[in-house]
């Protein structure tokens, strides 16, 4: 298994370390409800090394990442962010990524899983393009942190003014003596956070006082199985979960991160899924379970005796008291209310539909 440079620092902690999509990754190093609490509570500190990071340069690497991904590129203002995905031409998703907008160079991550299958697709495309595509995932560490004290802890090692910074918008300063690191006011959590890119040889030293710094503020490190519970209560996807080859962004109410105006052109994927806007079938839904058993990928769906879909992920939520989930239901059954069975072994256990997220920090 590839190993991040803060492998050893996970074992010291006392992590349980897993194989996670080929990276020996911390699933959780205590309880993984008290571990979400904290980030919802305080701040969390995550290892990030695993995700891919990419580089596009070049004359051609705004209009040629524009036939390409699914947001628009162009319309990126300086320093900021959006949320895009790579489509095929069956408007099925590659990847999703956040794509970063610089004066000289698009920076895109992807996820772990897929950074090779992205970099192979990117590959394809290229014929034409005056580009060049860098893969610097060995090159830059990627810490995150996140919860409502993220922006204390971070002042006090950063030079930057890091409260100047907006929600999807980056900026560079110095990080624990670092100069120039990338500080990305984004995360996968759904609370406030930062996420830091530092040369991977710092990565050690980096995490190691932002832990002391953040000890006086609550902050822990936090596993996998936490942050998985975290994007799950704010409705954000997870590549193989809730998008996959199978299941394309639109249905997945991902239209915020595609773009059909003319004047981005056209890109791979969009005749099909401008289809499937105007006419869907399916739509992924969020739904309680009041049961005892927790939701879990893969368990099916019914309405009555007719097998309706299937769950894309589950989790116990501390932060809303009960069981959740996710899963693609036909439109009819898609309203807010709705109720299904999920079907565990054949036993069955009711499910209702409800709004997304199931957990919004600006609504709480």
């Amino acid at each position: 298994m590839k190993q991040t440079a803060l492998n050893d620092d996970h074992a010291a902690l006392g992590a349980k370390l897993i194989d996670f999509e080929g990276w020996h990754m911390p699933v959780q190093y205590g309880s993984i409800l008290d571990e979400v609490r904290c980030v919802r509570e305080r701040t969390g500190l995550f290892d990030l090394g695993h995700m891919g990071r990419l580089r596009v340069s070049g004359p051609d690497a705004v209009s040629w990442l524009d036939t390409l991904v699914t947001c628009f590129v162009g319309k990126i203002p300086m320093h900021a962010i959006r949320y895009g995905l790579f489509c095929r031409e069956d408007g099925n998703p590659i990847d999703d990524a956040t794509v970063y907008r610089d004066e000289d160079s698009i920076f895109l991550c992807v996820n772990a899983s897929n950074t090779d299958a992205v970099l192979g697709w990117l590959a394809e495309h290229t014929a034409g393009a005056d580009v060049k595509v860098e893969d610097l995932t060995d090159e830059l560490g990627m810490i995150a942190l996140q919860g409502p004290l993220s922006e204390t802890v971070l002042q006090k090692v950063s030079d930057a003014s890091v409260a100047d910074i907006g929600y999807y918008k980056f900026a560079y300063g110095t990080v624990c003596g670092i100069e120039n690191v990338r500080i990305s006011r984004t995360g996968y959590t759904g609370e406030d956070g930062f996420e830091l890119y530092i040369p991977v040889g710092e990565s050690v030293r980096v995490w190691r006082e932002l832990l002391a710094a953040g000890a006086d503020d609550g902050l822990r490190p936090i596993g996998l199985g936490a942050r998985d519970t975290l994007r799950l209560e704010a409705g954000m996807p997870l590549y193989g979960h809730e998008i996959d080859p199978e299941h394309n962004p639109v249905e997945a109410g991902l239209n915020f991160g595609v773009s059909f105006k003319e004047e981005k052109g056209d890109w791979i994927g969009r005749e099909v899924l401008a289809a499937t806007k105007a006419a869907p079938t399916r739509r992924l839904v969020a739904f309680t379970t009041a049961g005892k058993r927790v939701p879990r990928q893969g368990y099916v769906i019914y309405k009555g005796d007719e097998e309706v879909g299937a769950v894309c992920s589950g989790s116990v939520s501390p932060t809303i008291g009960t069981n959740i989930g996710t899963a693609y239901l036909p439109l009819e059954l898609a309203e807010t209310g709705a109720t299904v069975d999920m079907d565990i072994r054949g036993k069955r256990q009711a499910c209702v539909v409800v709004d997304q997220p199931f957990y919004s920090r600006t609504r709480k």
